[in-house]
């Protein structure tokens, strides 16, 4: 195995969500970089994928070496203010479900962080974020 093609990574774990949330209640899913009016939803997510410190896990040339590539999911869910938590955190529940200690594509997630409860942003929103740690194992 070569190094790992990030844009792949991404690419399963924003499929793996937009999946889930294309059904039963469909819920819009924002990505990095997308042009989206949050004025024209009362409901949907956000999501965002990096990549943060990784760690060798074997000594070795850039040959024979393994690294752990570690990265963050952050997903920040918003719905109607005014109406309570609780459609928030089901839709938290189904997230959660989604990548709660799950292996997909290499791809090994953590437990989930959250749904915690975030300030309202934008304005007429309710948040709550919900966190996910990932690691995959790159061998050179």
């Amino acid at each position: 195995m070569a190094t790992i093609d990030l844009n792949s990574v991404r690419a399963t774990i924003e499929g793996r969500l937009a999946t889930e949330l294309a059904s039963s209640p469909a819920i819009s899913v924002v990505f990095s970089n997308m042009a989206f009016d949050s004025t024209t939803q009362d409901t949907f997510v956000t999501c965002e994928v990096s990549f943060s410190a990784n760690q060798y896990l074997t000594q070795g040339d850039t040959s024979t070496a393994t690294n752990n590539v570690v990265g963050l999911v952050t997903i920040n869910i918003f719905t109607e203010e005014g109406i309570g938590s609780g459609a928030n955190f089901t839709i938290g529940e189904r997230i959660r479900n989604l990548f709660n200690r799950e292996t997909v594509s290499n791809v090994i997630f953590d437990s989930p962080i959250g749904p915690e409860i975030f300030q309202s942003n934008p304005e007429g929103k309710f948040q709550t974020q919900i966190r996910i740690t990932f690691g995959i194992y790159e061998d050179l």
